[in-house]
């Protein structure tokens, strides 16, 4: 317990350590943070006050955006802050705090983009659909979400919680992950780093394969429908693919991989972190008509 004292408080490099950079990515962020939080609560607000977007694909829509602005809050707001700063400073319980939150949002965001892969069941059994996805299936789908990311959480928290710190304190990142801390813990952390793996890329991996699969599946089964039919399927479909890949793609080479840290890294996580959190909202949107009206009506509503 002595040898975990001598450290208290680690420090971060961030993105870069010139002031100059440091100032217009300042400005970038808070942009794209802004964006991202109005975008995705006007989302959410638009499904919450429109009847006629009372299907399950919209109601983890609205969810998926909700834990878009509060998994941006998360990073991107403590992103900005540090910009602010020459030295950028964080106690180990904030740190702790901080790794406990960016895998509580950032699983049970994964698992909700596999529950909204409920357009195989559109596709496959239109007739059967609103039956099988009733409000009771999809609330406890998302209790599962919520569950899950918590477990996830848990687990890299139990994994770094009595890790000695006795060493450097400088993280060569901008937050904290697991990495990183596992590097500068002064213990041999082979054994948590392949756990971290396993936890980590395992679900990475597993669940990338299981959605290809759906999709395959899915793509199958359009020969049994109509040309117009065919043509809504592929479009719902294509969104919900495209998320998919712009999400596990940098989550699997981040994961999926000896413990070690590397330059890239950093550009990565602000990927996954930063940048999907605001094309969420413009890739399941931007092209979806009902939506859109949806929320053309809310705006005009709120003017008048």
């Amino acid at each position: 317990m002595e040898q975990r004292n001598n450290v208290t408080e680690f420090i971060f490099l961030g993105l870069t350590q010139s002031l100059q950079g440091q100032k217009i990515l300042f400005v970038v962020f808070l942009l794209i943070y802004i964006v991202t939080v109005v975008g995705n609560l006007l989302i959410v607000v638009t499904v919450v006050v429109t009847p006629t977007l009372d299907a399950p694909m919209y109601f983890f829509l609205g969810y998926l955006s909700f834990m878009g602005a509060v998994h941006s809050t998360t990073v991107t707001a403590n992103i900005i802050i540090d910009l602010r700063y020459e030295k950028k400073t964080i106690s180990i319980q904030a740190c702790l705090t901080q790794l406990f939150a960016e895998h509580l949002f950032g699983g049970s965001e994964i698992l909700l983009l596999v529950v909204m892969a409920d357009c195989y069941v559109a596709v496959c059994k239109p007739l059967h659909y609103m039956t099988i996805m009733n409000q009771r299936v999809y609330v406890l789908m998302l209790l599962v979400t919520w569950v899950g990311g918590f477990v996830h959480a848990v687990l890299h928290l139990l994994f770094v919680y009595n890790l000695p710190f006795c060493g450097s304190h400088i993280i060569d990142h901008f937050c904290c992950d697991m990495y990183p801390l596992l590097k500068l813990a002064c213990t041999d952390t082979y054994v948590i780093g392949l756990t971290v793996i396993a936890n980590d890329g395992a679900i990475c991996v597993v669940i990338f394969m299981l959605l290809l699969i759906s999709c395959g599946v899915m793509l199958h089964s359009l020969k049994n429908l109509s040309q117009g039919e065919r043509c809504k399927a592929l479009s719902a479909c294509g969104y919900h693919i495209t998320v998919v890949v712009l999400f596990f793609v940098p989550c699997i080479f981040l994961h999926v991989r000896p413990p070690s840290t590397l330059p890239i890294d950093k550009f990565l996580t602000v990927f996954c972190a930063v940048f999907t959190p605001v094309l969420n909202p413009l890739i399941y949107t931007l092209r979806n008509a009902e939506m859109k009206n949806a929320m053309k009506k809310l705006c005009t509503r709120k003017r008048k």
